[in-house]
């Protein structure tokens, strides 16, 4: 199973999908005998890789944030000493 076949959400496999898309569209009964199958092994890799960059990302931000998060703990209760 695979998410939503949406462009816009997975511009890195945009290619992928559109071909995906037009094999299932001039195959419609071959579709469920393999037809496609070797698009649909491309396309699992490249949501794969695609959500190895989204997460990465995310744990860079998250680590940023929460180093900010540090540093106002740190600020205040410098001022609270005070």
């Amino acid at each position: 199973m695979h998410p939503p076949l949406t462009l816009h959400r997975h511009p890195m496999c945009a290619e992928i999908i559109e071909e995906f898309q037009k094999c299932h569209l001039d195959h419609p009964v071959k579709k469920f005998f393999g037809e496609c199958t070797d698009l649909k092994i491309k396309l699992d890799r490249c949501f794969r890789q695609e959500k190895a960059l989204k997460r990465k990302a995310n744990f860079e931000e998250s680590k940023k944030l929460k180093e900010q998060l540090q540093a106002y703990k740190r600020e205040m209760s410098e001022k609270n000493e005070e």
